[in-house]
């Protein structure tokens, strides 16, 4: 891959026939990969040759100061790129196991193996790769391959010149050094730019992603314009709301399988294909976890528009602490959901069906409403309720004695249980959350979802 710098864009010819990329990176990103350019012949002729029998003093003495350059790095990263020192401290043995082999082939050191350079392009490659697919800037990570050299030819120039070598030596070495870092650096962005996906189909993708909330959309033009996005249409799909002050978008990336991720109504709005795949739940509920994120049900790819107003609403039951999961599932919190739909309802009924209790005071209404709940929650166990209330059965059952002496024989009545339940099993209504924007009415009175159809 050739990478050549043009008005503020890096643009990078594959050698592999997979044509032309861009990435609209800075200016800094973009001076990298026009060095990285210049260096990468010298690299690929095998950078300056050293004279091995003059250097092996100097290789022992970088090899023995490695443990220390790297602990410098780290402590330099820390500050910067806490991601990158945490990798660097887990993966220590590694890093230097490598580090070594480098050393050992740009200085010339007995034992260095020259089919490792092929092997750290390959890994540099798939860092950049990596690093796409988490939503990463390429920018950040290629200043820290220039700071880490920094680092390391300051240790490797004060070892030269304690030991006593010649400059033009010295200007040997440095030239090995930073030839080195540039090539790396030269593979990550060439692994970054494979994942970027071109400007003309970054559109196509915000088209697509448009077009499959519209409501408007038939099939057959879904399916062009997946083709000119390059998405491979799948049979299910489902939407996910995330929070975008809590890194929400960021973490879409790293999303099972295919993932558009967009804006609508003023909102981060994402669409994940297929998932309820092998997997795929687990991971979203990993990699999701922490980010109040919101993922609707699994429908039809063309029936998407029609659960958008169901997430939105348990997102603002998330928000308002009566869905407690993180991440919220709506197919796992449906029985809830229908509950909430109309909180001006259930705070009505609420009020009616504890009517009995307003006579108490504030302390002794709320422990028989927490008795109650657990007996519609235990089907009327003693001892299981007892758990639920951490309280003695015996406190149980003199409290049931008073909620029957309150109620009378309404507690017997299935129809009053059934109410019962419903008010207090799924919650209290959030006084501070709105009712849900009504969109349409059927004949019947139910809600007319965006995009169902009449």
């Amino acid at each position: 891959m050739r990478v050549l710098w043009h008005n503020d864009c890096v643009q990078a010819y594959s050698r592999s026939g997979m044509g032309t990329r861009y990435l609209v990176a800075d200016r800094q990103a973009s001076v990298t990969a026009r060095r990285a350019q210049t260096m990468s012949s010298r690299w690929d002729e095998g950078g300056d040759v050293l004279d091995p029998v003059h250097l092996d003093g100097l290789v022992d003495a970088v090899v023995d100061r490695l443990p220390v350059i790297l602990t410098e790095v780290r402590e330099m990263l820390e500050q910067q790129h806490p991601d990158y020192a945490g990798f660097l401290a887990g993966e220590f043995d590694e890093v230097l196991g490598a580090a070594r082999h480098c050393v050992l082939r740009l200085l010339g050191g007995p034992g260095a193996d020259p089919r490792r350079a092929g092997m750290e392009h390959a890994l540099f490659a798939q860092i950049g790769r990596m690093h796409h697919s988490q939503g990463q800037p390429v920018t950040a990570l290629l200043g820290v391959y220039r700071d880490g050299a920094a680092i390391a030819w300051s240790h490797v120039a004060q070892l030269a010149v304690q030991g006593g070598y010649p400059a033009d030596l010295l200007v040997a070495v440095a030239g090995n050094l930073f030839n080195a870092v540039e090539h790396l650096a030269q593979a990550t962005l060439e692994g970054y730019l494979e994942e970027h996906p071109s400007t003309e189909q970054s559109h196509a993708r915000d088209e697509l992603h448009a077009l499959l909330l519209s409501g408007r959309a038939d099939l057959p033009s879904v399916q062009a314009q997946a083709s000119r996005a390059g998405w491979v249409l799948p049979r299910t799909a489902a939407i996910v709301l995330v929070d975008p002050d809590r890194d929400g978008l960021q973490r879409m990336a790293r999303s099972p399988g295919q993932c558009l991720t967009g804006w609508h109504a003023g909102a981060p709005v994402s669409i994940v294909a297929d998932p309820q795949g092998p997997g795929h739940r687990t991971r979203l509920r990993t990699e999701l976890t922490g980010v109040g994120a919101v993922i609707g049900s699994t429908v039809a790819i063309e029936a998407l528009p029609a659960t958008l107003p169901l997430a939105e609403h348990a997102s603002r039951l998330a928000q308002a602490g009566v869905l407690p999961a993180d991440p919220v599932f709506v197919d796992e919190h449906l029985d809830t959901l229908i509950v909430h739909r109309d909180p001006l309802a259930l705070a009505a009924l609420r009020e009616r069906c504890l009517a009995p209790l307003d006579g108490l005071t504030p302390p002794a209404r709320d422990r028989l409403i927490d008795t109650l709940r657990c007996w519609l929650t235990h089907m009327g166990e003693r001892a299981a309720m007892a758990d639920c209330l951490h309280v003695h059965p015996q406190t149980v059952r003199y409290r049931m004695r008073k909620l029957r002496e309150v109620f009378g024989p309404a507690l017997d009545d299935p129809a009053h249980r059934a109410a019962l339940t419903l008010v207090l099993v799924w919650g209290a209504p959030a006084s501070d959350l709105p009712p849900d924007p009504v969109v349409g009415r059927d004949p019947l009175g139910s809600d007319v979802l965006p995009g169902a159809p009449l």
